[in-house]
């Protein structure tokens, strides 16, 4: 019996693992609808194709944009929180 428990909770724990993996973060966006978002987030800025690069890489990591073209992202922490080596926003 203690074995069918050890083994029910580590298929439970994977399971969890499995969907936060897939789920990619905080989000409400479906993967196909970070291009959408991400053009109306890079609408304004003149570095348009490294936005929407960077941008697309977030939005399918968080399924999270934040609204308007710039500042807001305390409306996404995943977002927010993304990093790159130097430790500067990756997000934009």
């Amino acid at each position: 019996m203690a074995k069918f428990a050890c083994a029910l909770l580590f298929m439970l724990l994977a399971a969890c693992v499995i969907q936060d993996v897939y789920a990619g973060g905080e989000g409400s966006l479906k993967p196909e609808e970070c291009a959408a978002a991400c053009d109306v987030r890079c609408s304004a800025t003149q570095y348009h194709k490294a936005c929407i690069t960077y941008c697309n890489y977030c939005c399918t990591r968080c399924l999270c944009v934040p609204s308007g073209t710039y500042g807001h992202k305390e409306e996404c922490p995943c977002y927010n929180n993304m990093k790159t080596k130097e430790g500067g926003p990756k997000c934009p």
